[in-house]
């Protein structure tokens, strides 16, 4: 046996080892000679283990990727996890529910300042929601914790990152609004308080509030400068009186439209200081925020519908005439029982038989609109005319008292102006926000907590 054969033997003799499963060398393998070798006789292999064999010989698979993080999409939330369409909070005034009810105290400032001294406040409320429309009494402050919908709605905002605008003619010089003397902007600004938020997708919600001076941020990586940015927290004691919140969930389309309703209105902003507006997000949106902190020319009414069903009403400061006979008029002459900070000069009810003489042709006819000067939750009576004490009244909301509609409206203004002669009196040329809910339940309970004494249609 020559030299050579006997090396190649002993390969194959060595493979088939190796292999545990041997087999015989093909004609490339054996050496070229007149004799074959007899080839050695083995077992078929097992299906299973060609087939495991061949996945060890193949490479490996590129490893799956990880799926993308969905966005976060904020939503109004009546407590941490439990996120609604909109909800509807009235804090009650320090006479009516002292502290936050119980004897509970504010005892934190989780979204930037530290608790004020104040001598009376309240901070103890109801609230009404999309899932649970009549109002229930709150536990705890409200705006304090993620327990209670305004807190939990706001850390939502204020601990992610988001787009935003902040609006507010009393921010209180905190911060400082070009175009704006002293701790208010007045007309033609906007009358207007709330807050914007999206994500890069541009989907988002408004809070609406009817507080001075809160809120001054909207994101912890901003914080306010000069003042606190919790409620209870804050220089100026906004919490004496009575005032509402409200929160409603928002498409991307919601929130070009919110957009457009506040450059009507003529808020007061600066997309220039990213304390207060922090821009991004689709391009149609970037160029409606840019657009913003401007007096607006406009003398037009929008009225939108959103995604959500809920109605959207903007009053130009331009369009002088009284606020809430304009919002009668807008939906179409429907009767108002309101509450605001009704205080001089005072617009009076208004039968629907009234001429008003600060009227635009462009308007049809308001319905009766009566001024609420007082309500009761649960046995205790609650004040709601306009005034710097204790049983005042700062919240802005009315329902619908005739032809058999359901509407809750949440908004920017208070009846005061005039119905004749100067028509650029106090709110009659001041530009706001009006959110519009059609459900009953929520207008039955707001109804019974606002069910008390109705102001004359006159002085005397």
């Amino acid at each position: 046996m020559g030299f050579q054969r006997i090396v190649a033997i002993a390969l194959a003799a060595l493979l088939v080892s190796c292999a545990q499963a041997p087999t015989a060398p093909t004609a490339s393998d054996a050496p070229a000679t007149t004799t074959q070798a007899p080839a050695p006789t083995t077992a078929a292999r097992p299906p299973a283990a060609a087939a495991e064999s061949a996945a060890m010989a193949a490479p490996a698979p590129p490893p799956l990727p990880l799926a993308a993080a969905a966005p976060f999409t904020p939503t109004p939330l009546v407590e941490e996890g439990k996120p609604v369409k909109w909800w509807f909070a009235f804090k009650f005034n320090a006479k009516s529910f002292a502290a936050c009810g119980g004897g509970v105290q504010t005892t934190s400032c989780p979204f930037g300042g530290t608790v004020a001294q104040y001598t009376r406040y309240s901070r103890a409320y109801v609230y009404a929601d999309s899932v649970h429309p009549s109002l229930q009494q709150g536990a705890g402050c409200i705006g304090e914790t993620q327990g209670d919908p305004l807190g939990a709605t706001f850390d939502a905002i204020y601990n992610h990152e988001l787009h935003y605008v902040v609006w507010n003619d009393q921010f209180y010089q905190a911060p400082k609004i070009p175009g704006c003397s002293g701790n208010s902007c007045g007309a033609p600004w906007g009358h207007s308080k709330g807050t914007l938020v999206w994500n890069d997708a541009g989907e988002g919600l408004v809070l609406q509030v009817s507080t001075p001076a809160w809120p001054g941020a909207a994101s912890r990586d901003h914080p306010r400068i000069g003042d606190g940015n919790t409620l209870g927290c804050v220089q100026d004691n906004d919490i004496l009186l009575s005032q509402h919140f409200f929160a409603l969930q928002l498409t991307k389309h919601d929130v070009v439209k919110v957009l457009r309703a506040l450059q009507n209105a003529s808020v007061v902003t600066d997309p220039g200081n990213v304390q207060i507006v922090r821009n991004g997000g689709p391009a149609d949106i970037q160029a409606l925020v840019s657009a913003l902190g401007v007096k607006s020319a406009s003398t037009t009414f929008t009225k939108e519908t959103l995604s959500s069903g809920v109605v959207l009403i903007s009053k130009p400061s331009r369009l002088n005439v009284p606020p809430w006979q304009f919002v009668s008029a807008v939906l179409g002459g429907v009767s108002l029982k309101t509450a605001t900070l009704w205080q001089e000069p005072k617009i009076y009810t208004t039968p629907a038989h009234k001429k008003i003489g600060c009227w635009d042709e462009a308007l049809s006819r308001p319905g009766r609109v009566e001024i609420a000067t007082s309500g009761s939750w649960e046995g205790t009576d609650v004040g709601l005319e306009g005034g710097p004490g204790a049983n005042f009244n700062h919240a802005k909301f009315a329902v619908s008292i005739s032809n058999g509609k359901h509407l809750s409206v949440f908004g920017d203004m208070n009846q005061s102006g005039a119905l004749a002669g100067n028509c650029k009196s106090a709110q009659n040329s001041r530009g706001g926000l009006f959110f519009v809910v059609d459900d009953e339940a929520l207008n039955r309970s707001i109804t019974d907590l606002i069910d008390g004494d109705v102001a004359r249609t006159a002085p005397h």
